[in-house]
């Protein structure tokens, strides 16, 4: 069996991600025999500052990742925005394949390709983050033979990622973002035998190939209808069927490729409904602003009837403004609004 050490580090992070990152650079060692990866929840316009702001935060260069560029050890390569960071035969690749959860680059895309193409050499490592973002990831890493470092959820602006990481998967540490550096320098001079026998789970090797864009046309994603039941849920980002990936209801895709976790999806759902809500209120204030009008216009003209069936929509509406508006103040329920444990069920 060959033997190799680790020397793949993919690590991601999303809602206090910066500081988190900030931290993680400034403990890895200068020496650091490994290519770090790094995936940063951006939008999708503009350029990202990261490489800069990880440059000056520690000893490892940080550089923009370019498609083709091949790993070299101590240097961190940062997801550039609007295209998922993969890793290919020893190399960066930049894709533009569909959006999981709503983000491009994904932290998922990039630990389950590196868990496919390098196996037991890759480490992966959770930070901040506000959902679930890189669980599924990890866990791909954990079953390819790698190892699992997730930040100290204490340590963390918002610890919902590490804390789903470790619901998930049986993580090998857990320290603050700083320490992670001590931790990767001791393991990743360790040799690893290269598990070339155990074959891919199918889903697994179909989601990688749709992160990558490959095939032509959507004929990639098309296969994930043949490894997954219908949901009866649609897709936030193209309105299609979402389909099943797991028999929990954990993950979903649609047939173009879209990837959500349960506990995305539930969050851009809140997002889409407040978003339905506040429409629905401009709406009503809108019709109870203009039967006010037509009220006062019949009066005008002598139609006390017509002026008091202006009058009854005019109130109508008013009523039910007042109460939507009182239910939008209030907020609707988010993954954090549940009750304690509750956020865990689907973890």
């Amino acid at each position: 069996m060959a033997e190799r050490f680790r020397d793949i580090v993919v690590v991601g992070a999303s809602a206090g991600g910066v500081e988190a990152l900030r931290s993680f650079a400034d403990g890895l060692p200068g020496d650091l025999p490994a290519a770090v990866l790094v995936v940063l929840h951006l939008p999708p316009g503009g350029a990202s500052a990261l490489p800069a702001i990880l440059s000056r935060s520690g000893s490892l260069p940080a550089v923009a990742a370019r498609s083709g560029e091949p790993l070299r050890h101590g240097r961190i390569y940062v997801a550039p925005p609007d295209h998922h960071l993969l890793v290919e035969d020893g190399a960066c690749r930049l894709s533009r394949g569909p959006t999981e959860n709503g983000y491009r680059p994904a932290i998922d895309a990039l630990f389950r390709s590196a868990a496919l193409s390098h196996g037991p050499a890759v480490i992966g490592v959770v930070l901040s983050g506000s959902l679930d973002d890189g669980s599924t990831g990890l866990d791909t890493i954990k079953s390819r033979g790698g190892l699992a470092i997730v930040q100290d959820p204490e340590d963390a602006i918002y610890p919902a990622m590490p804390e789903n990481a470790m619901a998930r998967v049986s993580v090998d540490h857990m320290v603050p973002a700083v320490e992670i550096g001590r931790v990767l320098a001791g393991r990743v001079r360790e040799p690893v035998g290269v598990r070339d026998d155990q074959p891919l789970p199918l889903i697994e090797e179909i989601e990688a190939r749709i992160a990558r864009s490959d095939g032509p046309g959507n004929a990639v994603s098309l296969e994930v209808l043949d490894v997954s039941e219908p949901s009866g849920l649609g897709c936030p980002d193209c309105q299609g069927v979402l389909f099943s990936l797991d028999k929990e209801g954990t993950r979903y895709r649609c047939r173009v490729g879209h990837a959500w976790t349960a506990k995305a999806l539930f969050q851009q759902q809140s997002r889409d409904i407040e978003q339905a809500l506040w429409a629905a209120l401009r709406a009503l204030e809108e019709k109870r602003d203009l039967a006010g009008r037509m009220t006062r216009d019949a009066e005008r003209r002598g139609y006390p009837l017509v002026a008091g069936r202006y009058s009854r929509h005019r109130d109508e509406a008013g009523h039910a403004a007042l109460v939507l508006r009182k239910f939008l103040f209030e907020g609707l329920p988010t993954v954090t609004d549940l009750p304690d444990g509750a956020s865990d069920e689907t973890a």
